[in-house]
């Protein structure tokens, strides 16, 4: 503050500061960043589902049933999705390691709009989406 006040009364012209603001800029890409992987993790939602690997829970393949939704309702909702709208933690006293859970609100092909949350886990050597929550959004 003295240097710039110094700079201001002399004749001499004030060097070019070189500090920058980075509270700003590092919360834009922190921002930027998490946008960037959901859209990876999006993509290989999407990737499984058209692989065919996707698994329902019971809890699901009942909340499907009460709404009046197919499986394939679900699926086309997550191929029609173009973000993550959410990512959870869980909270699982059953699991070892924490594991995220992802919702996803999107419409299906018929334009019925689902709420699906699901994971991706390792069976067998290989990834699955896990759908643990599948149902149609009130309108």
């Amino acid at each position: 503050m003295a240097n710039r006040l110094a700079c201001r009364l002399s004749a001499a012209p004030c060097p070019i500061e070189t500090s920058t603001n980075f509270e700003t800029s590092s919360w834009h890409d922190t921002r930027f960043d998490a946008h960037v992987r959901e859209q990876g993790v999006l993509t290989r939602i999407k990737r499984l589902v058209i692989a065919g690997q996707v698994e329902f829970t019971g809890k699901a393949l009942d909340e499907c049933l009460v709404d009046g939704l197919t499986d394939e309702d679900v699926l086309e909702s997550v191929l029609s999705a173009n973000r993550i709208k959410k990512v959870l933690r869980s909270r699982s006293a059953f699991r070892t390691r924490r594991e995220h859970l992802y919702v996803i609100e999107s419409p299906s092909f018929d334009g019925i709009w689902i709420y699906t949350k699901g994971t991706i886990r390792t069976k067998d050597n290989r990834e699955v989406f896990y759908v643990f929550i599948s149902s149609k959004i009130s309108e």
